[in-house]
């Protein structure tokens, strides 16, 4: 069944930003980045076996966005980020572990631009690898040029999702309307008079850290600790991880590789109640 042409438009921007965030991730990995073209496809022609299928929630949305690829291409955008870094002899599960790792930003840089255009906090939820793929999806194609490699990386999109940034003209007017009619006019906000002194601080250098999780360990734990042993943390590792800036919490984040180093995107900045808790 032909989609909807006011679905399919936000189909293929979603799309857009998808294959916009990916080819950033490997460029931030891999110093250089890849070529890059979207499609929209009328259907999924499943990539010969084997195929890496991925199932996406995003909080705030209805169903799951889908990733779909060949194991080929998995293997070698694996293998183009590890090469620029040096690897050569990766293994494919260390390889595989390369892509999730540019899927994860690319649902990031999606989630942010459905944040901003549904102005409502959508952040990826939980991921996991799917036997299948739905058959009612839109879909659309980010087509990857590595080096003198074409790879493809397929994104799947269900209908209920895109429903929910299509906003009818008439039900804004209404809403306007409603709004206009039933509260009173707003006083234009005050003027806020800088500080004269603000500008000094702005020099002034704050740490900042990255707290992956805690754990309390008996102490006569601590006493058989040796090198190699592991001590397991009270975070998952899909959760995100806390931005710590003077002892004090301020924004939640995901880990991600830039040039070789590790660095955090920013997903969430808590209230200042939060950061008050966190102090305690």
């Amino acid at each position: 069944m032909p989609l909807d042409p006011k679905l399919s438009a936000i189909a293929k921007w979603a799309v857009d930003e998808f294959a916009g965030g990916f080819v950033s991730a490997i460029e931030g990995m891999a110093g250089a980045r890849p070529g890059l073209s979207t499609e929209e496809l009328p259907a999924l022609a499943e990539p010969a076996a084997p195929v890496f299928r991925w199932k996406q929630s995003l909080s705030g949305l209805s169903g799951e966005a889908y990733t779909v690829a060949s194991g080929a291409d998995v293997l070698a955008i694996g293998q183009h980020v590890l090469a620029a870094a040096g690897i050569e002899d990766a293994s494919p599960a260390e390889l595989e572990s390369t892509f999730r790792e540019s899927l994860g930003q690319a649902f990031s840089v999606l989630a942010r631009a459905m944040t901003t255009r549904l102005q409502s906090e959508v952040n990826p939820a939980a991921g996991a690898n799917a036997p299948s793929a739905p058959a009612d999806l839109a879909w659309g194609a980010a087509r990857l040029t590595l080096a003198n490699q074409a790879v493809s990386v397929y994104l799947g999109l269900p209908a209920q999702m895109l429903g929910g940034f299509v906003v009818e003209p008439k039900a804004v007017a209404q809403a306007a309307a409603a709004s206009a009619g039933s509260s009173p006019p707003q006083a234009a906000p005050a003027v806020r008079e800088e500080s004269k002194t603000f500008d000094l601080l702005l020099d002034v250098e704050l740490p900042v850290s990255v707290s992956f999780g805690h754990a309390h360990v008996p102490l006569k734990d601590v006493l058989k600790l040796t090198t190699g042993s592991i001590i397991e943390l009270s975070r998952a590792v899909v959760e995100p991880v806390d931005i710590v800036v003077n002892n004090c919490v301020i924004a939640k984040g995901e880990v991600v590789v830039v040039e070789g180093n590790f660095g955090v995107r920013i997903q969430q900045v808590i209230s200042r109640s939060e950061r008050l808790r966190s102090l305690q």
